[in-house]
């Protein structure tokens, strides 16, 4: 979790300085270019308004104007697929990070618990204790009377409704990881065909007439990919950490029957 926020606050940290960073970059290049302007009064209108232009331009003032260039008919879309997919990765993170526990800890607490208390103290120590695994010891814990085959089964429907709240929320994630290519790609077709209509109409083929609607199909098609990759790193995490946290909670339970085991041949 600590790493989580650390790296969350590095990124908003550099998307902050960034900007900053480029105004004072073109604040310097404005006074050197103002320097230049005295030495030399003659300097070409066109080269002054092609350096003006470049001095004003930042990382959002680039963004803005690609998104606009982009067709925002088009880009909305893949832009409100990257703010919702976000929204449900970020969930998942937070979740599954919290839902990641200590095992070892854990069993050594419910051992000693069984050692000293019994039953009822095991419990306890479960119910203090966050995560899927804990949960899965209590409702173990809580059937340990009725003996050690319903104990396992129990378990083993525990663990897969825990697994499902897992994996909550990842087919919206896929949905989007699919969906924003998709609509970059319409924005392609889109932009294509808008080339076409123009050499139509003007019934020529001069490089003018298409660009535009090819820059449409190029921005809308980097735009849905970049989109699609965020989230794909996003949801191959999630599935890793999901795996993990199954495979200590099989782990976990087969412990938890053996030291069931062993304290019910003490009594």
């Amino acid at each position: 979790m600590k790493r989580l926020f650390a790296l969350i606050a590095v990124i908003g940290l550099l998307l902050f300085v960034a900007p900053n960073n480029v105004v004072a970059q073109d604040e310097a290049a404005a006074q050197d270019s103002t320097a230049t302007e005295v030495v030399d009064i003659t300097a070409d209108p066109e080269e002054e308004a092609a350096a003006t232009a470049e001095e004003g331009r930042s990382l959002h003032n680039e963004l803005k104007k690609q998104f606009i260039d982009g067709n925002p008919a088009f880009m909305s879309f893949v832009l409100i697929s990257l703010i919702l997919g976000l929204a449900f990765a970020i969930e998942r993170v937070l979740y599954l990070n919290m839902a990641t526990s200590n095992t070892k800890k854990l069993l050594a607490k419910v051992e000693d618990a069984l050692d000293n208390g019994g039953v009822e103290a095991a419990k306890e120590v479960c119910r203090n204790t966050r995560g899927p695994v804990a949960s899965i010891f209590y409702q173990g814990l809580d059937r340990a009377d009725q003996g050690l085959d319903v104990v396992e089964k129990s378990i083993i429907s525990y663990g897969g409704v825990q697994a499902g709240l897992l994996e909550r929320n990842l087919s919206w994630l896929a949905l989007f990881i699919a969906l924003a290519p998709m609509l970059g790609f319409m924005g392609t077709v889109i932009g294509m065909i808008d080339a076409f209509n123009s050499i139509e109409v003007a019934g020529d083929i001069s490089p003018s007439l298409v660009a535009a609607g090819i820059k449409v199909a190029l921005i809308t098609t980097v735009s849905g990919l970049v989109v699609a990759i965020i989230l794909q790193i996003f949801y191959n995490y999630c599935v890793s950490k999901i795996d993990s946290i199954v495979n200590n909670m099989e782990d976990s339970s087969i412990t938890l029957l053996d030291l069931l085991v062993k304290h019910n041949l003490k009594k």
